[in-house]
């Protein structure tokens, strides 16, 4: 049996490809992930095939190149840039003798590594707990069947069974902590949206330079580094807008292709922060020559967590690497994110981008009338904690006429209560008129009645 509890440091990477179908830029990636986690990359092995091999994805004569590298390079690990079935890791493990971990793994570690804040490490756990429960088959051959013989035989459990029973009450555990940090989440959340203090979080490739952009717009010390999730868990911080206006600004784990499902599901409480936000800055390394590709893998992850509709600036970062001017403009067409270029390390472009924000954030709300039935007494008073309403009166129905002030972002939040979804309609209209540019942004108040 691998003994699999101590961490090795040198590490062989191994490179599938697929039917051609991999970037050949996830090498690189995949290199600076194993740095990030503490390995030294001490070779690297390409292994082309037209379709995986269901026992080891890489074929029985590619393994045995493996394992001779691994004598020749004295590694005592090896990482596998591709999703690994357990059993083609066990298989792997048992032929190259030593550990063999896939790219999920290695990100999991990293992250282990890297969260500092009391939920960061249970949302941490409970990813890897959930990625450990798919490898328990087999992990405990030698302990797979009861005793038998006289005196031996009776009731028990192997130890496969134990270790799902004890994974199985961690995990319940895990979730229950979680469920209750999620609540004092919401908490807040709720407090802002009543303060109405609007909300703009950092999303974006990681590496992309989102925490020197936090840091340099909030006059905070987040830690930033030149590597892959330097930043982990998730800041908030206070800053002056243009005209004296106060934002939240909200700094969040970087994107990676092919994120782990499961952080995607661990991550899910800390991600609404994203989710509920007003505005998206989307950092992207302007230096970066698949900067395309990491845009179309963030809004890959953003559908996934149910933040695709709120509005995005394209703000491309490292200008000082390009040599672009710096500057901002709103979006050209309807549905087009804005833009912005600056240079976070140099403290180009802030004013543009300032401007850019506020545009988005403040210059679309719409006033508009919403017409209540007496039946969304809750609704009402929703709508009062968020200090939305302006102007409320009492209609013939028993119901209530409130005059509401609202954000999209708002709007759009309030469309999912079943006792508002009807009457939230012609407000929603008013605003996708808005941004077609065919009404004023902020319409009439007694037009909506």
């Amino acid at each position: 049996m691998i003994d699999r509890h101590e961490k090795g440091d040198r590490a062989l990477l191994v490179q599938p490809e697929i039917l051609s179908t991999d970037n050949p830029q996830d090498l690189d990636e995949f290199k600076e992930l194993a740095r990030a986690a503490g390995a030294e990359v001490v070779g690297v092995l390409r292994a082309p095939r037209e379709q995986p091999h269901p026992a080891t994805l890489i074929g029985s004569g590619k393994v045995e190149e493996v394992a001779a590298r691994v004598k020749v390079e004295q590694a005592d690990l090896v990482l596998v840039n591709h999703p690994l079935t357990p059993i083609q890791e066990r298989n792997l493990e048992r032929q190259v003798k030593c550990r063999v971990h896939d790219r999920s793994t290695l990100i999991l570690d990293i992250f282990a590594q890297r969260a500092r804040s009391h939920e960061g490490k249970l949302q941490v756990e409970l990813a890897q707990l959930r990625h450990m429960s798919t490898r328990l088959v087999r992990g405990w051959t030698h302990l797979e069947r009861q005793k038998g013989g006289i005196g031996l035989r009776g009731p028990g459990e192997t130890q496969l069974e134990t270790d799902r029973r004890l994974l199985g009450d961690r995990v319940r555990n895990l979730r229950r902590r979680l469920d209750k940090l999620s609540r004092q989440r919401d908490q807040g959340r709720r407090q802002r949206q009543r303060n109405r203090v609007p909300v703009v979080s950092l999303v974006g490739y990681t590496n992309a330079g989102k925490s020197t952009l936090f840091n340099a717009l909030t006059d905070s010390e987040v830690f930033a580094a030149d590597q892959l999730f330097a930043t982990l868990d998730p800041t908030l911080r206070k800053i002056r807008g243009l005209n004296g206006r106060d934002l939240l600004l909200a700094d969040t784990v970087g994107f990676v292709r092919h994120l782990p499902h499961e952080l995607i599901a661990a991550f899910r409480a800390t991600l609404e922060e994203t989710r509920e936000a007003d505005l998206l800055l989307h950092v992207v390394d302007a230096s970066d020559p698949e900067r395309d590709e990491r845009i179309h893998q963030v809004n890959e992850v953003l559908q996934t967590i149910g933040a695709a509709d709120v509005p995005q600036v394209l703000v491309y970062n490292k200008i000082d690497l390009t040599g672009h001017e710096p500057g901002a403009r709103t979006n050209g067409e309807a549905g087009a994110p804005g833009r912005a270029w600056i240079s976070a390390i140099e403290r180009l472009g802030f004013e543009p981008l300032l401007q850019v924000i506020h545009d988005v954030v403040f210059t679309d709300h719409v006033v508009q009338w919403l017409e209540l039935p007496p039946s969304a007494g809750r609704a009402r008073s929703r709508l009062f904690e968020m200090g939305a309403v302006l102007a409320e009166e009492s209609n013939d129905s028993g119901g209530w006429n409130l005059q509401c002030e609202l954000s999209p972002r708002e709007a759009r939040m309030l469309a999912r209560d079943p006792e508002l979804r009807s009457c939230m309609a012609p407000l929603l209209a008013e605003m996708a008129s808005s941004a077609d540019g065919d009404t004023p942004r902020v319409a009439p108040a007694a037009s909506g009645r």
